[in-house]
């Protein structure tokens, strides 16, 4: 996919994303603290069961299992030496589930480390961690990447640098936002957008962190300084814990559809859904989006 190709895909209307893959894997049976890109290798018709039910609900974008496939989480299960193994075969299952009819997003997120001098990696270190991925998912045959979750703009830009290095693919960047716009490291929304576009972004915005209901005046914000498409993927409303630490999100599939076209409305041009969401969300929020 180019980058033309993807602006021409945004200018047709709104551009619906899938659902949640880790709170649907842990539905399907997925321990607690598992290295979940190992686990959905190891059972593969979870992920493609899912990814199919996302794109017969109508999404035309979804993100292959290989958020935290990189060199630094994987050694924390101590299986940085099948990275090349896990991203290329993990692609090959959501390109299996798309067969062509949709397109499919390699997927990178946070390594967890912060930048120095507030952390301890280095930018070399962290660019060489995502271009070694990118460059996988790429040479793998992803259509674009997102880079997802991420927490801090700087660690988002060392991916673009990275992807910019190794391919021409669009990318995406969503970060998780407090409900006032502001981001886990300091910083805010719109800083965000003009800080990322600037550097190459083909879309920005945000993912789970709160419900769509808490975020119209933060899209808002951004679509007033937004030179690219604005991303909004977020939860199905705020969580439950229950005593076994296990999160439960409360908001319909109605209610965040409902919610979803508020956002639309204020400026969000790719839109779909993140933790508790899952096919029937999709679905709904596809049929409101024939509806405008």
């Amino acid at each position: 996919m180019t980058k033309k190709e993807f602006q021409e895909l945004v200018q047709k209307g709104p551009v619906l994303l899938d659902g949640a893959t880790g709170s649907n894997l842990k539905k399907a049976g997925m321990p607690v603290g598992v290295c979940a890109e190992l686990w959905v290798l190891e059972h593969p018709e979870v992920i493609k069961q899912l990814q199919k039910a996302y794109i017969e609900a109508g999404s035309q974008i979804i993100y292959a299992p290989t958020f935290s496939a990189n060199r630094i989480s994987l050694s924390m299960h101590g299986l940085e030496g099948r990275l090349e193994e896990l991203n290329t075969k993990l692609l090959a299952l959501s390109k299996e589930a798309a067969d062509g009819r949709v397109y499919v997003a390699g997927d990178v997120t946070t390594t967890g480390k912060m930048l120095e001098p507030r952390g301890e990696i280095s930018y070399q270190e962290l660019y060489d961690v995502y271009r070694e991925q990118i460059g996988i998912l790429a040479e793998a045959g992803a259509d674009l990447i997102v880079a997802e979750t991420m927490l801090d703009v700087e660690e988002t830009l060392v991916v673009l640098d990275a992807a910019q290095d190794v391919c021409d693919l669009p990318v995406m960047c969503s970060l998780t936002l407090e409900a006032d716009g502001s981001t886990m490291y300091g910083g805010n929304a719109v800083e965000m957008v003009e800080t990322l576009q600037e550097m190459g972004a083909a879309a920005v915005g945000l993912n789970c962190s709160v419900g769509p209901d808490q975020l119209e005046a933060v899209i808002g914000a951004m679509k007033a300084v937004a030179k690219v498409p604005i991303l909004a993927k977020p939860n199905a409303g705020m969580p439950d814990i229950d005593e076994n630490g296990v999160a439960h999100y409360n908001m319909s599939p109605e209610r965040f559809a409902s919610s979803m076209e508020k956002l639309i409305e204020r400026g969000a041009q790719l839109v779909g859904g993140c933790c508790g969401t899952d096919p029937e969300y999709i679905r709904l929020l596809a049929e409101a989006i024939k509806r405008r």
